[in-house]
């Protein structure tokens, strides 16, 4: 592989490729915990041509490709192969441009999310997509995973707020296909191959995102619930009490909220104690109207007997209060250990039915677990991590995962809502897609990526028979 190397360093620009021994050691995983591997190569693009001219190479070369974004991801899609290239787009971090007429924003891939909604609301538009991880991910990687967060119970997945990309193949072709219009229909969508394809498809480099209105009245709400049942009846209530102003709808069961709250030392806003915590935010043009609709809301599904209490933020402070439990899942490792992590997506109608199996079937199998259910339900998106204290650094993953993926399986569900498949959920893949799925997926992965270098054995790959 050295001489690969030297012509590799010979075609790029100076400091564009740094070689396995002297990569970094953040380059070597991701968030998904797998053991660290030092890539053959670490390359750190400053433009879409010297994409470009790594993507050709590897492919005339036979390398394997492994993109890497902000590396937040729990799935392993970042993660390197040890014969093979880690392409990092942290370098391609321009704004190119915000259009207030049309808005739209068309950035570079290596983007930080947070940057990226600054600029929308220095223009004064909002840039839906917010994650907890908006501090450190970058736009390619929140594309390529399809990532979801708070937002999308009112403006859908990252999919939804893409209008363009700029996408390198495989064998180096770039495809334009940076489109500013809502409509247009000259042909297949082609970048929605790309969007939520993890790299196996190719690498974008550049987008065109839709802006929002930004919206200057804001109000968050803090509810107890006695019960799941009850938490999805204020759902459906708010959906039809707040309408197009309901903005999220996070929902944290006592198991998390509590545990976390107590571990993490953050006081939360709300007495007593309640089986199901929610999350409400709304937002619209103007404060007093967006206030009096989420109160109305509340003093309704209280005298309906959904909600046990509720406390409104009155300053920016207190909604920081009422969303910081709900901010803790990054302390995992200093709170609780190792935990072995599920992003699964379950029919609204069966929210409560899948918590119950699924509490009932981890107590049954590893009585001192600790099970933390949260998520954002108005989305279908249920988040569980399990820790089990007796297994210490050896948590039983397979078994857990084998047991919560049969009964997300049997609920109808999906295995991943918002985080992708990567390296750790491969499989697991036929329960919720079938083999006329994965042969559909594997032809187009053959045909844009016929020697197979890009992201090998991760998501979809090779999984059809």
């Amino acid at each position: 592989m050295s001489d690969f190397l030297t012509l590799l360093t010979d075609t790029l620009a100076e400091g564009v490729v740094t070689a396995s021994d002297d990569v970094p050691a953040r380059y070597h995983h991701d968030w998904a915990g797998l053991p660290a591997v030092r890539p053959l190569a670490l390359v750190r693009p400053r433009t879409t041509q010297e994409v470009s001219d790594t993507l050709r190479l590897c492919h005339e070369n036979g390398v394997p490709v492994v993109p890497q974004g902000g590396l937040t991801g729990i799935s392993g899609a970042a993660h390197p192969e040890a014969a093979g290239i880690v392409l990092s787009l942290e370098r391609m971090n321009a704004i190119r441009a915000v259009n207030p007429r049309d808005a739209t924003m068309s950035a570079e891939a290596g983007v930080i999310l947070e940057a990226a909604q600054g600029a929308a609301a220095d223009a004064d538009l909002m840039l839906a997509i917010d994650i907890g991880a908006r501090g450190s991910c970058q736009l390619g990687g929140v594309i390529a995973t399809n990532a979801g967060g708070h937002n999308v119970v009112r403006y859908g997945m990252t999919r939804d707020q893409v209008l363009g990309l700029e996408v390198v193949l495989a064998d180096g072709t770039i495809l334009e296909d940076m489109n500013t219009l809502v409509k247009n229909n000259a042909g297949l969508d082609l970048k929605q191959l790309f969007i939520g394809s993890e790299g196996l498809l190719g690498v974008i480099t550049a987008c065109v995102l839709r802006l929002h209105p930004a919206s200057p009245a804001r109000e968050t709400a803090l509810v107890g619930c006695a019960s799941t049942d009850d938490a999805i009846e204020v759902l459906n209530k708010a959906r039809t009490g707040l309408g197009s102003m309901l903005t999220a709808f996070e929902v944290m069961w006592a198991s998390f909220h509590d545990t976390m709250a107590s571990r993490c030392d953050v006081p939360t806003p709300l007495s007593g104690k309640h089986a199901v915590y929610i999350i409400v935010e709304a937002r619209g043009p103007q404060g007093d109207s967006t206030r009096q609709a989420l109160e109305g809301f509340l003093e309704t599904a209280f005298e309906s007997g959904l909600i046990e209490d509720a406390v409104l933020a009155n300053s920016v402070r207190e909604e920081h209060a009422i969303w910081a439990v709900r901010e803790t899942p990054a302390e995992y490792a200093t709170v609780l250990g190792p935990v072995i992590p599920f992003d699964i997506g379950i029919p609204t109608d069966r929210m409560a039915e899948t918590v119950a199996k699924v509490e009932a079937r981890i107590q049954q199998g590893w009585p001192d677990a600790l099970a933390l259910f949260y998520g954002h339900i108005g989305d279908n998106n249920l988040h569980l991590v399990v820790h089990v204290p007796a297994a210490g650094d050896t948590q039983p993953e397979a078994e857990v995962k084998a047991a919560v993926y049969a009964i997300v399986r049997d609920m109808g569900g999906t295995i991943s809502a918002e985080h992708g498949i990567g390296a750790i959920k491969r499989d697991y893949m036929h329960y919720s897609r079938t083999q006329t799925h994965l042969r559909l997926m594997q032809s187009v992965k053959t045909a844009l990526d016929p020697k197979g270098i890009m992201n090998p054995g991760k998501g979809f790959d090779q999984l059809a028979s």
